[in-house]
């Protein structure tokens, strides 16, 4: 197939995957553990990884934020370009948005918020060396916010061969930072001296059928599948089985177009307070 990547456009279309996802209890924990929003008192948010503000867009439609000043915080300025153009600041949800790497961020900030939101992101970094550069960022007793963790399972339906489908599962979860970030934030969470209020799955299920799937869902499985590719193609453990690879890849893609690809990925959100020893940020607060 003739698959044109644009990570933009993968950040909206999983969207509407990640609003099935997030688990409510924790969702609803978060909700009502935020402090109470005024015009003199707005709430101080700050998102890390940000991409193109789904997240923002979220808290706003559901009217979570009424009165906030929102600091939006990605590496790729496209990304943030992107969030610029889809979300506007209001007389009531102020909006800054900074391409800029979050830990020379953290280390130039002078002040701290009441909230820090990661979302789909935390899985990408050396989780036990960062959050103790992100809870930084956060006033003493302030909340987080943790969202789709992934947590060691890419699950694909219907089975091509159970074997082999085993074990592109297993090496394409070698070649993450982290394949059960979810699960070690558990005790990484309290090791950096923070309290989890609520913590629950959020796994992606993407499904379709012969009309196709819902938004621009078939576009996020494409991309998906696009992923793995790269990470695999040339790894050693498919040296002698590469066409075998290429095959499989070329199947799912088909399947997305058929509307018969099921995919499933574990992950796992958490709210919490950050209760422990602070560095440098409470008196910058």
């Amino acid at each position: 197939m003739n698959f044109e990547p644009s990570f933009t456009r993968y950040l909206a279309a999983k969207k509407s995957v990640d609003d099935r996802a997030l688990n409510r209890n924790v969702w609803d924990a978060f909700c009502r553990a935020l402090p109470m929003q005024s015009p003199d008192a707005p709430l101080r948010v700050i998102e890390v990884g940000a991409g193109i503000g789904t997240m923002i867009e979220r808290l706003i439609a559901r009217a979570v934020l009424t009165n906030a000043r929102y600091t939006a915080i990605d590496l790729d300025a496209a990304n943030i370009a992107e969030l610029n153009r889809r979300v506007s600041s209001t007389p009531d949800i102020r909006i800054e948005a900074h391409a800029i790497d979050v830990f020379d961020f953290s280390a130039r900030a002078t002040q701290t918020w009441d909230v820090l939101i990661a979302h789909a992101f935390l899985d990408l970094l050396d989780v036990p060396r960062a959050l103790p550069l992100l809870f930084n960022l956060i006033r003493h007793g302030g909340l987080f916010y943790f969202t789709i963790n992934f947590d060691g399972a890419t699950i694909f339906e219907p089975t091509i061969d159970a074997t082999f489908d085993a074990e592109i599962e297993r090496v394409y979860h070698s070649t993450m930072r982290d394949s059960q970030t979810g699960r070690h934030l558990v005790r990484w969470l309290r090791d950096a001296g923070a309290t989890i209020i609520q913590a629950g799955s959020s796994d992606w299920i993407v499904s379709g059928d012969a009309a196709g799937y819902a938004n621009d869902e078939a576009y996020f499985l494409h991309f998906i599948i696009e992923t793995m590719r790269g990470a695999l193609q040339d790894r050693p453990e498919f040296a002698s089985q590469r066409d075998r690879l290429l095959e499989w890849i070329a199947c799912r893609h088909r399947q997305v177009e058929q509307g018969t690809l099921v995919y499933i990925a574990h992950q796992i959100d958490f709210v919490g307070r950050v209760v422990g020893t602070r560095t440098n940020a409470e008196e910058r607060g």
